[in-house]
């Protein structure tokens, strides 16, 4: 059974940081390219990061550049999202996302919310 988790979300002011985490199980982790994606009602989901399967090629959205690091243990199969230098714009729910060619698998997300 596939299962992505993600965990670490919550409450931050301005300015703080969180370090998002999704613990992978029921795949091959280590084979999957994966990503972090977020999104607020009643707009589209958007890319925040992505780490190819050895984490050699990493891409980010331009919203989070500068700001948020992913990386991946395979050993562990868990992937992060280090966010720094948060802002109210930031706040949506983050998923999750393992993608093996057509093979697509998303986790149900954890909330960000940026506010004082």
């Amino acid at each position: 059974q596939v299962q992505l988790v993600e965990s670490g979300g919550g409450l931050v002011q301005p300015g703080g940081s969180l370090r998002l985490s999704c613990a992978a199980s029921g795949f091959t982790f280590s084979r999957y390219g994966m990503s972090w994606y977020r999104q607020t009602p009643g707009k589209e989901r958007e890319l925040v990061a992505r780490i190819s399967s050895n984490g050699g090629n990493i891409n980010y959205g331009d919203s989070v550049k500068g700001r948020c690091t992913i990386s991946r243990d395979n050993a562990e199969n868990t992937v992060y999202l280090q966010m720094n230098s948060l802002e109210p714009e930031d706040t949506a729910r983050y998923y999750c996302n393992a993608k093996f060619f057509a093979i697509d698998y998303w986790g149900k997300g954890t909330l960000v919310t940026v506010s004082s």
